[in-house]
């Protein structure tokens, strides 16, 4: 089983960055992916941007660019830097690993932007 946090998520002026933190329990390298996805309200949950074990980076068409996935073995833990931020960024910013052929999330982190 792996548990995974999220944290960096505010408040931000339209235009303004932010860099979200997904911390894994375990050595992100026996994890198969991680990635980011986002659930704005009335809407559906969608995929942000994945990385693989062997680094490989994958993005939502409509956002690259703009956010980029990172990782740093050392601390466990996947990054995403987001820039250029709008409105429409807005929503609940999900953490996803998949480890062992199953799918673990954790908790959200809220980003807002203001206009």
């Amino acid at each position: 089983q792996v548990q995974v946090v999220e944290s960096g998520g505010g408040l931000v002026q339209a235009g303004g960055t932010l860099r979200l933190s997904c911390a894994a329990s375990v050595n992100i390298l026996r994890i198969a992916a991680m990635g980011w996805h986002r659930q704005a309200p009335g809407k559906q949950r969608e995929l942000v941007a994945t990385i693989s074990n062997g680094g490989g980076a994958d993005y939502a068409d409509s956002l690259k660019g703009r956010f980029a996935i990172s990782r740093d073995i050392a601390r466990n833990t996947v990054y995403l830097q987001m820039n250029s931020l709008k409105p429409e960024d807005t929503a609940v910013y999900y953490c996803n690993a998949k480890y062992r052929g199953e799918s673990y999330w954790g908790q959200g982190t809220q980003v807002t932007v203001s206009s």
